[in-house]
């Protein structure tokens, strides 16, 4: 269980792994940076230069992996990437011996592997390396910097937001709870299909959070349940990347929580957030995903900004 009591003020030296593990002014510290980097890329003096950074993904990925390797770049570094197949873990080496290995020779690692977090825990711990979890099963941090990032430019701040997301508890909804839930005076409201919801631990986990922050977070199944008053509408794609389902008929218990044009009309003023890839026709219509009140190509383009925040962050400012 989390120890809301030892959670860190940042996250130098160790990388990332969850995002209930930070204090909240962590977090808002890379969010602020990471609009600060929207606005402007080259607002750095090369944290990285000299710094070789290991990416190893064995699920794939477009924004993520695209976002870190460009951003690695972008601040002076220099990436080394791995793929599902290159490590001798596909040949039965331990996770402790790879990283070991690792350790000894890159300065920090990102990486979203097939497995669960400890994984990457234990890639850290034993490789003696900070590591920037890039999503694990468990939870997606980054894409929770990146989502509040985008709330955070597009709404002119974050606190009092009321923010309604529809479909599974995934790991992208795990880490959007835990970043709600700093949020002071937030509403988060999830709207999950039945057996499909948060983890009771998360849901616990967040709701100890919010209770600290003055925020609330509330799940519930049916979407005649949902706020008045909405701010933000978000949707994630039903099948998450690197997982299935064992009921094969999922798609029906899936369908009553599609985001369509009749279900954002309920909020006029709300924008809409998708952290990509989409299924058009699936989880959003595309006149939503499409319209003028998405907000989903500007959280694309802030899963780089985010990137570079969390890797300047775990490295520290440039000096000299």
């Amino acid at each position: 269980m989390t120890n809301l009591y030892g959670r860190p003020d940042s996250v130098r030296d160790h990388g990332l792994f969850s995002l209930s593990e930070l204090k909240p002014a962590a977090l808002w510290k890379l969010v602020e940076r990471s609009v600060e980097l929207f606005h402007d890329r080259e607002a750095h003096g090369l944290p990285l230069r000299g710094r070789v950074a290991g990416v190893l993904f064995t699920r794939t990925s477009t924004r993520t992996r695209t976002a870190f390797q460009t951003g690695i770049v972008r601040l002076g570094g220099t990436p080394i990437s791995y793929g599902p197949h290159d490590l001798q873990l596909n040949t039965g080496e331990s996770m402790a011996d790879t990283a070991r290995v690792l350790g000894s020779m890159l300065d920090l690692l990102v990486a979203r592997t097939a497995g669960p977090l400890d994984e990457l825990r234990e890639l850290s711990s034993e490789g003696g390396l900070p590591v920037i979890n890039a999503m694990a099963a468990e939870e997606h941090p980054t894409q929770g910097v990146c989502d509040l990032a985008t709330l955070a430019l597009a709404h002119g701040g974050l606190d009092g937001l009321s923010l309604l997301y529809v479909g599974e508890g995934n790991n992208t909804a795990v880490a959007l709870a835990y970043g709600m839930a700093m949020v002071p005076g937030a509403r988060g409201t999830f709207v999950t299909p039945p057996g499909y919801g948060l983890p009771a631990e998360v849901l616990r986990t967040a709701r100890q959070i919010a209770g600290a922050a003055g925020a609330e977070l509330v799940e519930t199944h049916d979407l005649a349940e949902v706020p008045e008053q909405v701010d933000v509408v978000y949707t994630t794609r039903w099948q998450t990347t690197g997982t299935s389902k064992a009921d094969p008929a999922w798609r029906d218990t899936f369908r009553p929580f599609h985001v369509d044009a009749a279900l954002m009309r309920r909020w006029p003023h709300a924008s809409f957030l998708h952290d990509l890839p989409a299924h058009r026709g699936d989880e959003v219509a595309g006149e939503v995903l499409d319209g003028p009140r998405s907000l989903a190509w500007t959280q694309a383009t802030m899963k780089l900004c985010s990137a570079m925040a969390v890797l300047e962050a775990t490295v520290g400012p440039a000096t000299g």
